[in-house]
């Protein structure tokens, strides 16, 4: 399998959520929580997979940042097949939907977008949260392909396994990709950066923060075993770690 960041830039989110691009100028003045948005594809024999959608964040010259990486990759919007969302958060999924003169429209047109219905139901529970994109999500899930799950686990392909764990949100779920005997983890936001790893804390950020903090334990351990490439959304430096 092949793995390719798609980073869209490092950003400080402030308590209302809202995203702005760190900079040599502003990086240490600026305050928030500091992260990087960091969706992934992943390409093997069978699929070009994306894992979670990013923000949608443009250059300045009103270019998206996924778009450009993509270009220097050779890879055109329509050959991603699957899109894997982990949960609805705002920076997750707003580059999932592009919005036009004419309406909206799928980024990826081709591709079956992967969503945890229970997720969707508690998101739908908290409005007026800062933390979701209500008309971008509203959109979202409007669009054609979209493929309701509603199981704890399983399979979506013969390479492609996923799980309902909870902790950063109530639903929110993670992703196996297997081929060739290699195999990388998406944790998503429970597990976003390195550092998590290196100090088992729970976070107040998290919707059961001592859940996230047990369920990283038990995949650093499982990750030591197999050899897991970990893919890391939110870390300002690094993207893939093998534990």
């Amino acid at each position: 399998m092949k793995i390719i960041p798609l980073k869209e830039g490092n950003f400080s989110a402030s308590k209302t959520k809202d995203f702005t691009l760190l900079t040599e100028d502003n990086f240490d003045t600026i305050t928030g929580i500091k992260m990087s948005v960091q969706p992934f594809l992943i390409i093997t024999e069978n699929d070009y997979i994306l894992l979670d959608a990013g923000i949608g964040w443009k250059n300045e010259n009103g270019i998206s940042v996924v778009s450009e990486i993509l270009e220097r990759e050779n890879i055109s919007h329509g050959q991603i097949t699957k899109v894997l969302l982990s949960h609805l958060h705002k920076d997750h999924i707003e580059g999932a939907v592009i919005f036009t003169e004419n309406g909206f429209e799928a980024t990826f047109p081709n591709a079956d977008i992967y969503i945890q219905k229970r997720e969707l139901d508690f998101a739908m529970g908290n409005k007026g949260n800062p933390s979701f994109d209500f008309e971008v999500l509203e959109k979202l899930i409007q669009l054609p392909n979209i493929i309701w799950m509603n199981d704890d686990q399983g399979q979506i392909t013969d390479e492609i396994s996923y799980e309902v764990v909870g902790g950063h949100t109530p639903f929110m779920q993670v992703f196996w990709i297997k081929e060739n005997g290699e195999t990388a983890f998406y944790g998503a936001d429970d597990l976003p950066q390195a550092s998590y790893l290196k100090y088992h804390l729970s976070y107040k950020s998290d919707f059961d923060g001592r859940k996230a903090m047990e369920l990283r334990l038990k995949w650093e351990k499982e990750a030591r075993e197999n050899n897991w490439k970990i893919l890391l959304y939110h870390d300002l430096e690094k993207a893939v770690i093998e534990a």
